[in-house]
Formats: structure tokens, sequence, C-alpha cells
């Protein structure tokens, strides 16, 4: 049975992370490029100013909510995407991509993220626009509500909208506990053991506890430790791998020679390491790319949409921001980190050690820093992976909110808290495997929605950049909310009548 699993798994899997998909990701991106005038270049020294930059001096950006107002800060829900999104794949999914793609997968990485940063934007935009308030006067938000509600709207197309919003749905809570809670797990489990021998069953235990009085807490909970947590981890993990670039500073112009001619393949293909030279590189750079910030998947913004910020711009800058931090800056010190460590032949790409994974990393870390390299990496990927946990424990919320309503979250919450023992002390090699599926699957619905409402997307940022940026007296747009609410009181009323 499990043999067949894993053969209908992998088949499936090879299609939603194959050549079409990537194009589909990368071209979105592209698509939202051109449309919104290269915002992500052109407008950069405004999204800065407005998103990390303002931080220093405005003081909306960090200030927490009222305890009645179930909506968190602007800081807060990018803390807790980051938490989500830098994980593993920083590590791992870096050291991954060298072995199988060469150094030129780094340079693929970065071209997913460029063109990734206006895909996030685009759904971070989507989601303020769509969202509406829950039950609990909660914001809810995210891809099945731009699929229903926006998608929905155009003739003809309520019915995809709908059934496309719910495929979302049931993708996301399956990766939340794949992608998003047991192998993420798994990885601390197995690291704390290798480096310090805390058994698998151990680890498990103080993880459940720890994951339990947060995310039971809610969202503002998760947003409270995430604020904290993930600046703190990012902050000493750049540090570290800055340290070790510094010290073999002498082999910056290698490693970036290395990352351009292995990305054309104007390089000797080292070996079988490397595979087929470009190909791999470009197929391999952003595969990585795209597990590493997800821009596309339509995960982050399920937490981006519960920000107390008005302006759907606003928070699409912080999905620009987001992305460039993720891959930009904590990928490509970790790629850094391992290629100037004389761990991988710069001339032909080849990797020089037997090691795999975050292991690799923890390698090229000790060659400067000894025996506290590894132990640096273990704690990294606990930082890390159980951030992500914590992160996607609220978008599993989401979607189960959007299929069940608000009244059952707690069944969830308590799976999804139980099953981080079972991701402590199991192999999960198929856990994994479908949890790529899954991850993958949720990017087709996703991806759908944001090409369909690339018109709404272009619009808003239009009419934006003339109020805020041209200064001209333009009439906001804000959020659609109002325009669907009465468009629902009226299907209502025509119900009752009939």
């Amino acid at each position: 049975m499990v043999e067949m699993i894993t053969k209908v798994n992998g088949a499936i899997n090879g299609f939603v992370w194959g050549i079409p998909m990537l194009i589909l990701l990368v071209g979105t991106g592209i698509l939202m490029t051109f449309l919104t005038k290269f915002f992500q270049l052109s407008h950069i020294g405004h999204w800065w100013k407005n998103t990390i930059g303002g931080i220093f001096h405005d003081k909306h950006i960090t200030k927490h909510t009222d305890k009645e107002d179930q909506s968190i800060s602007q800081f807060q829900s990018l803390c807790t995407a980051l938490a989500a999104t830098i994980g593993t794949g920083n590590i791992v999914g870096v050291a991954s991509a060298l072995i199988s793609g060469g150094p030129g997968a780094i340079f693929w990485m970065w071209v997913v993220a460029f063109f990734g940063m206006m895909t996030n934007y685009s759904e971070n935009v989507l989601g303020i626009y769509y969202r509406r308030k829950n039950e609990r006067n909660e914001w809810s938000g995210g891809a099945m509500y731009y699929l229903k509600d926006g998608l929905g709207s155009y003739k003809g197309f309520k019915q995809v909208g709908a059934i496309l919003a719910v495929l979302f749905s049931i993708f996301c809570v399956l990766a939340s506990f794949g992608i998003g809670n047991m192998s993420q797990i798994n990885s601390i489990s197995g690291n704390m053991k290798s480096a310090f021998g805390i058994p698998t069953y151990i680890t498990g235990v103080v993880l459940l506890i720890l994951a339990a009085l947060v995310i039971v807490g809610g969202l503002k909970r998760i947003a409270s430790v995430t604020e904290k947590l993930v600046p703190f981890m990012a902050i000493i993990y750049v540090v570290g791998a800055i340290v070790l670039f510094i010290m073999n500073i002498d082999q910056c112009g290698a490693v970036f020679s290395a990352i351009f001619k292995g990305a054309f393949g104007l390089r000797a293909v080292g070996g079988g390491i490397v595979g087929s030279g470009v190909k791999m590189a470009i197929t391999w750079g952003m595969k990585r790319g795209v597990f590493s910030n997800e821009a596309g998947l339509g995960s982050s913004v399920m937490v981006h949409s519960s920000s107390n910020v008005k302006e759907p711009v606003r928070q699409g800058m912080w999905g620009i921001f987001e992305v460039c931090a993720d891959t930009m800056i904590v990928c490509t010190l970790t790629a850094f980190a391992v290629l100037s460590s004389g761990l991988v032949d710069l001339e032909t790409g080849a990797v020089l050690s037997a090691s795999e994974g975050s292991a690799l990393v923890g390698e090229a870390f000790a060659t400067k820093f000894g025996s506290i390299g590894p132990m640096f990496i273990a704690i990294a990927i606990l930082l890390f992976a159980f951030s992500t946990v914590l992160g996607w424990s609220h978008y599993g919320s989401k979607a189960w909110e959007y299929l069940f309503g608000t009244k059952s979250m707690m069944i969830y919450k308590v799976v999804f808290v139980l099953m981080i023992y079972v991701g402590a002390t199991m192999n999960l090699g198929l856990a994994w495997d479908l949890s790529d599926t899954f991850n993958g699957l949720m990017a087709i619905p996703n991806l759908i929605g944001v090409i369909s409402l690339s018109p709404v997307v272009l619009h808003i940022t239009q009419n934006y950049v003339a109020r805020t940026l041209k200064k001209e007296n333009v009439k906001p747009l804000l959020s659609a909310f109002e325009d669907i609410q009465k468009m629902q009181e009226k299907e209502l009323a025509k119900t009752n009548e009939g």
C-alpha cells in the first residue's frame, strides 16, 4: 500500500514541480512585474522606507492593537510570515540546490526571488482587498477569499471560483501537517540527536508542550512570540554567516564567478554531481527558491491579511520585503558560507564532501568555528523550523476555518499540536514527499486567482501611486468587502423572495 502511494505521489509530484509548473510560478511574477512597471525596482526607496525602514520612524507599523481588536500590527504580520518562510529551506534547501544544481543554482534562486517579490506583493494586495471579518471579529483573508469573491465575481465563474477556493483550502490543511509541521519537527529532532545526543522522543515532548502554549492561544499569541523570535534568530544566523564569509573574503571573487558561470553553463560540469549543467542549475535553483520564499503558494497572505493596515498596497510592500529578506539575504548568505568554505570545487561545481542538507552547512561552519559550527546550525534549524511550525499552524487554521467554520478550529489546533510528537519520533520520508506535493498543489488555484485578478492588482496599484506618490485627488481603493457584503445581501433577499 505504501509503495503504491509512493509511486502515485511521485508521479503527481513530478507533474506539480515539473518545468511547466516552475514556468507558471516565475511567469506569474514576470507578468505582475511588467504590469506594475517593475514596482520592486522603480519604487524601491518607497517600499523600503515604508516597510523595514518605517520601523524606526512610523510607530503605527509596530504598535500593538487593543485587546478587543483581533488584528495584529504590520510588523507582527511580517514576523509571523517570515517565521513560516524562513525555515529549513534556507539551510537544507540551499545545500540541496548546491549539491544537485551546482553554484549556478543560486543565480536562478535570485531570479525566482526577484520576480517572486511581485507575486507575493499581488497576493497580499488581493488578500487585504478581499478579506472579511469572521464571527470572532478576526480578519480572514487569503487565496480562498479572492478566488471565491474575486474570480467568482466574473461572469460565468462563480462556481469555478468557489471550487478552486475549496481545493486550495484542502491542500493547505494537508500541507500544514506535512511541510508546516512534521517535516520541520523531524529536522529539529534529527539535528538535536546528532549534535547534542538528545533522544527524539524528548525533543518531541518539549516541542509539543511549547507549541501548545503558543498555538492554542490564537494568532495574537503566535504573533507576539514570532515578533521576538524571528528578529533574534535571523540576526544571529545572518551575523554568523557574515563572519564566516568575512573570514573567507579572499574567496569572494571566485564565489561570484562560480555562481554566474554555473548559471549559464560557462564552466565544466562536475562529473555526475551537477548533472546536465545549466538545466539542473535552473531547475534546482527555481525549485528551492520557491520552496524557500513560498511566493506563489498563497500561504503567507493568510497572516498578512490579519494586519491592522487598511491600504492593500502597504501590506503588499511587506510581501516584497519578505521575499527579499528570505532569499536575497538569508539564502544568499548560506550559499556564500558553503561556497567559500572550500567544500565545493568552484571550477567544476563539484561538492567535495559526502555531507548533505544541514550537515553540509554545519561542516562549512566547522571549517572556521570547529565543533561549534554544527551545533550552531542545529540551534539555527531548531529556531527556524519551530517558527515555521508556528506560522503554518495559522495558515492551516484559516484554511480549516474556511472549510468548517470558526467553531471547530480548536479540533484542528489540537490535532496539529499532537502531530508534532509524531513528526519528532517517526521516519517521515513519505511525509516529506506528500507534503511537497500538497504544497505545490496549493500554488495552482492560487496562481489562477492572481493571474485572473491581475487587472484588480494593477488598478489598486495605480490608484495608490496616483494618490500617494503623484498626490492626485482620487478616491482610494481599500476594500471590496462592503461591495461583496451588499452583493450577498441582495442574493439572500432574492433567495428569501423565492
